[in-house]
Formats: C-alpha cells, structure tokens, sequence
C-alpha cells in the first residue's frame, strides 16, 4: 500500500492506515509507504530540509512489527507526478494500493469510509493470495 500526503491529508491518510496497519501488521508480504510531498521551496532548502527531515526521524515510532512500514519524503515539484496519479486536491490525503508489479489496483481518497475500508482490505487479501 502506498500512500501520498500534503501537509493537510495526514488525518485523512491516518484513517486509511491504521485499520490497514491492524489488519496486516503480522504480514511479511505487504509493505506500507507514506509518502508526503513537501513542494515549499522554502522547505527546499538544504539546511532547512536537513533539520525537517531530523525532526522527523525522531517523532517516527520505532514498531517492530512483521509489516515492513516505510516514511518517505519527497522535496520539489511534484506537479507531472500529481497529474499522471489524477492528484487534483493538495489538502486531501491519497492512498494506492500496489501490486507485486507496482501497478495501481485500488485508490481511495480523503477520509475511509466503513465501506471502503472493507473494499481495501479486501482487495489486499486477493492480490496475496494471488503470489
């Protein structure tokens, strides 16, 4: 699963991730990106990037758990990016779900509903069972 932030989607993203994280966390075939886009040039900056990305190494959490959880950070502009993945709304969290290929299966946005939750992790157990 792969997931893709703003600084405003992070609750949204949170919603997707943790009923993800408690259904798999025992799994060593999934794999669970967070990806936050960070465009500000400001933020850019190498000894301001350098001091954000520190700061974030240490409020990260530190779970041993089978799920291999991946934070990631991209610096830049990611607008081709966005437009080829159809990211129209920079304050909404995104999240993808990958296949072994790395082809998008499944996408959802904003805040999970019950109903999509279910869908997600239905669709996860599908794709594992598919090895």
């Amino acid at each position: 699963m792969s997931e893709l932030k703003q600084h405003g989607g992070k609750a949204m993203v949170d919603s997707w991730s943790k009923p993800f994280y408690d259904a798999f966390s025992e799994s060593k075939s999934v794999q669970l990106y967070e990806v936050s886009f960070i465009d500000s040039w400001l933020l850019c900056l190498n000894p301001i990037k350098r001091l954000l990305l520190q700061f974030m190494r240490k409020s990260s959490d530190g779970a041993k758990d089978a799920l291999q959880r991946h934070i990631v950070y991209s610096f830049g502009d990611h607008y081709y990016f966005r437009k080829e993945l159809k990211i129209l709304n920079l304050l909404t969290g995104y999240i993808f779900l990958l296949d072994k290929f790395g082809r998008i299966r499944w996408q959802g946005f904003g805040f999970a509903k019950q109903e999509e939750l279910s869908s997600l992790i239905y669709c996860t157990k599908v794709l594992l069972e598919e090895k």
